[in-house]
């Protein structure tokens, strides 16, 4: 990057990185009080910055950074979370639960985009709605988000809904294991299959048990590992259109992050990625999402980000309870084999 353009940025990257810290600071002060995290830093870093926009507005000197942080951050982030998954934990897991996790999100996917559809939500927002509610949450929103084209305020209006309904899922899906006399296997699976966010997952299965924390983080990351399939049909379908009379190249098909991804996927494989680094990996990768999303509501005006909110709302709740019928379905799957 030649001299002038990162002074340029520099400003727009340190208040995004300001915000990430302010986040992180309550993330822990949370966790320090209440013995876990019901909302994480990434929530608080998209709050903060969108309240800072609402209140003082994003100067013209801090665009460029903050654009920056947005897009080109959170893709190297995408490419450190591959070295976070083995082909290996999916292949132990057997046939059956990757089949059941698959069909699961790809039936999520149609119904929820269908749901939001009919609620009247436009293409881009009823796209990442649905992303976020079949397979990781916040962090599907903002990969999905560039490959179709979506504007900040979609991004930011799925991400607060998502991130609200999250949590509301991790408070209440406790009480279904003393509800119903689950197992720990059985919960597990449950809450793998429905919970939106990683560290969500684990603050919804740590008060049951360790067997609930091995199972329900095992199915959480391989409904992570369909992040890479999804963008790359979501870049086919957007544009995987004839341009003058010739199809577009492979590779602007296919995002380089997702290539990236599935590349330090197969090094962790292989055994090529030694495990102090993949703890690294994976703690920058959460560092460089959370000021991917401090920028985010940089960019975002709060007005903006509500003035769809009941209908945002009520297709989010409408998708969680489609995904957690099919939860119940791939999880009585599972039992009958």
């Amino acid at each position: 990057m030649r001299r002038s353009g990162l002074v340029e940025i520099l400003p727009g990257v340190g208040v995004s990185v300001i915000v990430t810290l302010m986040s992180q600071a309550i993330a822990f002060t949370e966790k320090a009080v209440f013995g876990y995290e019901l909302m994480d830093a990434l929530v608080f870093a998209i709050l903060l910055g969108t309240i800072y926009h609402s209140v003082v507005g994003l100067a013209p000197s801090l665009r460029a950074g903050v654009d920056f942080s947005s897009k080109l951050l959170l893709e190297m982030a995408i490419v450190l979370l591959g070295a976070s998954i083995s082909v290996r934990t999916v292949v132990d897991a057997g046939t059956m639960m990757v089949a059941v996790v698959f069909a699961t999100v790809m039936l999520s996917l149609v119904i929820s985009y269908s749901i939001c559809r009919l609620l009247g939500l436009t293409d881009h927002l009823a796209t990442l709605v649905a992303c976020g509610n079949s397979i990781c949450g916040n962090s599907a929103i903002v990969a999905a988000a560039p490959v179709i084209g979506a504007d900040f305020d979609d991004v930011a209006s799925s991400i607060a809904f998502t991130a609200a309904l999250g949590i509301l899922v991790v408070l209440l899906l406790p009480w279904l294991f003393s509800a119903f006399g689950m197992t720990q296997w059985q919960y597990g699976v449950f809450a793998g299959m429905t919970v939106y966010a990683v560290p969500q997952v684990l603050a919804a299965t740590a008060p049951i048990g360790a067997a609930s924390v091995q199972v329900g983080t095992l199915v959480k990351l391989m409904r992570v590992l369909m992040l890479g399939p999804v963008v790359l049909l979501l870049r086919l379908k957007n544009g995987g259109q004839r341009t003058g009379g010739a199809w577009l190249s492979a590779t602007r098909l296919i995002p380089w992050f997702i290539i990236g991804f599935f590349a330090m996927m197969c090094l962790r494989s292989l055994g090529l990625i030694p495990p102090g680094a993949v703890d690294t990996a994976k703690s920058a990768s959460t560092l460089l999402t959370t000021v991917s999303m401090a920028a985010l509501g940089l960019s975002v005006n709060m007005r903006t980000v509500f003035a769809s909110g009941g209908r945002v709302l009520l297709a989010g709740i409408l998708s969680l309870a489609a995904l957690s019928l099919l939860g119940v379905v791939g999880l009585l799957i599972l039992q009958a084999r």
